[in-house]
C-alpha cells in the first residue's frame, strides 16, 4: 500500500490536477496525450468505445449503459471523472476499480520514459485507464469526457457511438459564455459517419449540433423527438417507465433528471445493435434496475440512511441545480441542507434556485479550489438563505444529525467534492 499511496501522491503533486486546483490544471489540446497514447501503443485501437459528453447527466448515462452492456454479457470498461472517495473509481472493468498494482506499475512506467512531454493529470489517467482496458481485454469501454468535448484528452478516440446528454452553463472561462458556444465545444466529439444521440438540446443548441452532424455526415438522432416511453411512475422508490421498447423497466437512479437520462439511453440502444451489439430486453432491464451494483456509482440522489432521510447529490451547476430545486421544494417537513461549492464558480444563481424555507448549514470540502465558508454564506445571505457556518463536511453533517427528528429530511451537496468529503466520513464511521 505505500507504493500505491506513493504513485497517487506523485499523480496529485506533479502532474495539475483539475479536481484540486481548477484552471491552472486545464490543458486544452491533444498534442500530448496524441504522444502519450503512442508510447503506450495506442490501447484504446484494440476494443469498441462509446464517448458521451454533456453539462449534466453524463455520469449516469455512462453507469447505466456500462451496466446494461456488462448485463448482456460484454467485458465492459468504464472510464469517468472524478472520482469521490478512492481514485480508482475512474477506471473499472465491469464494475470493479482498476487494482493498486495496477496504478503502482503503470506509473513507474511512465516516471521510467522520461518524456519530454509535461501531460496534466487527466491526460495521464486517461492513458492509464485506456491501457487498463487493453490488458484487461475488454470488448467495449464507456468514456466520459472530462471538460467539453473537442480540445477533451479523451477525443482522441473514434467510437461506434457519440452521446451529448445536455447543455447548460458550466466551466465558461474556458468552454465559453453562450450556450451556443458550449454547445460547439461538446459538439466536438462528433466524428466522420459516426452517429451521435443528443439527449436534450432545444433552438440554437438543437442548430449547432445539427449543422456540425452535417459537415460530419454523421447520423444524428434527438432523444426528445422520440417517444420512448408511454408514461413515467414511481414505484418503491425506483422509476417505472412504462411501455418502452424493452418493455416495463424500472430505473434505480430516482433523481428529476433521470427521465431524460433514460431517454437518450432508450434512443442509444438501437443505433448499438446496428454496430453488432446485441443486448436482450432483460439486459435493458437488468442494467437499469442494478446500475449502482453493477458498476459502483455513487451520489445520485443517494440515500445514507431513513430516519431522518438524508441524501445527497453531486450536481453541482445551474442545469443540475434545475432539477434538483424542484424535488427539495417539493420535501414535505422540515429539510436540513449541507451546501457548499468551489470558488470558481458564480453560485448566485444556483443558490436563489435553493428553498427558502430550509435550514441551512454552509461548509467547504476539503480541496484547494473550495469557496470559503465565510464567502459563501455571504453570498447566500444576499440571496435569502440563512444558516450556520461549519468549517467542513463531517462538522456540519453531525450537527444536522444532532438537530434533525426522524421524520426531517437532511441534504448534503452544492458540489461533488462536498459528497466525497461527505462519503468518507460515512466509510470512515464503518470501520
Amino acid at each position: 500500500m505505500k507504493e500505491y499511496n506513493n504513485a497517487i501522491e506523485f499523480l496529485y503533486t506533479s502532474m495539475p490536477m483539475f479536481q484540486r486546483v481548477g484552471a491552472s490544471a486545464y490543458k486544452p489540446g491533444l498534442e500530448t496525450v496524441r504522444l502519450l497514447d503512442d508510447k503506450f501503443s495506442n490501447p484504446h485501437l484494440k476494443y469498441k468505445t462509446i464517448h458521451i459528453a454533456g453539462t449534466n447527466g453524463k455520469g449516469s448515462t455512462a453507469h447505466t449503459l456500462a451496466a446494461i452492456l456488462q448485463s448482456a454479457g460484454y467485458r465492459v470498461g468504464l472510464y469517468t471523472s472524478p472520482h469521490l472517495v478512492d481514485f480508482r473509481e475512474r477506471i473499472r472493468v465491469n464494475g470493479e476499480m482498476i487494482s493498486h498494482e495496477a496504478v503502482v506499475d503503470f506509473v513507474n512506467r511512465y516516471r521510467a520514459m522520461s518524456l519530454d512531454c509535461h501531460p496534466s493529470f487527466f491526460e495521464l489517467t486517461m492513458t492509464m485507464a485506456f491501457e487498463h482496458f487493453a490488458n484487461e481485454g475488454v470488448d467495449i469501454a464507456v468514456i466520459e469526457t472530462g471538460l467539453g468535448g473537442r480540445l477533451d484528452s479523451t477525443n482522441i478516440i473514434t467510437p461506434i457511438l457519440s452521446i451529448i446528454t445536455n447543455i447548460s452553463f458550466d466551466h465558461t472561462a474556458f468552454l465559453g459564455n453562450t450556450l451556443s458556444a458550449i454547445a460547439a465545444e461538446k459538439a466536438g466529439i462528433i466524428k466522420p459517419s459516426i452517429p451521435v444521440v443528443i439527449g436534450e438540446a432545444q433552438g440554437e443548441v438543437r442548430e449547432v449540433f445539427a449543422k456540425k452532424a452535417i459537415e460530419q455526415n454523421s447520423p444524428i438522432f434527438f432523444a426528445e423527438d422520440n417517444k420512448c416511453f408511454n408514461r413515467i411512475d414511481s414505484h418503491d422508490n425506483t422509476l417505472l417507465y412504462r411501455g418502452t421498447q424493452y418493455g416495463d423497466v424500472i430505473g434505480e437512479l430516482i433523481g428529476d433528471c433521470q427521465p431524460k437520462n433514460a431517454a437518450t439511453i432508450f434512443t442509444a440502444l438501437p443505433l448499438l445493435a446496428k454496430s453488432g451489439i446485441e443486448i436482450s430486453a432483460e439486459s435493458v432491464c437488468d442494467g437499469f434496475a442494478h446500475v449502482t451494483t453493477l458498476t459502483g456509482l455513487m451520489g445520485r440522489w443517494m440515500t445514507l440512511q431513513r430516519k431522518p432521510h438524508v441524501v445527497c447529490d453531486t450536481g453541482h451547476n445551474v442545469g443540475g441545480w434545475e432539477y434538483l430545486s424542484r424535488r427539495l421544494k417539493s420535501i414535505e417537513g422540515t429539510l436540513h441542507m449541507v451546501i457548499g461549492f468551489v470558488n470558481d464558480k458564480d453560485v448566485s444563481h444556483i443558490l436563489e434556485m435553493m428553498p427558502k424555507t430550509a435550514k441551512y448549514y454552509f461548509t467547504n470540502a476539503s480541496i484547494e479550489r473550495a469557496m470559503p465558508v465565510n464567502q459563501l454564506a455571504e453570498v447566500a445571505t444576499e440571496c435569502g438563505l440563512q444558516g450556520e457556518q461549519f468549517p467542513s463536511v463531517e462538522e456540519a453533517y453531525n450537527a444536522t444529525l444532532a438537530n434533525a427528528t426522524p421524520t426531517d429530511t437532511i441534504f448534503i451537496g452544492g458540489s461533488t467534492f462536498i459528497v466525497a468529503d461527505l462519503l468518507s466520513v460515512v466509510e470512515d464511521n464503518k470501520v
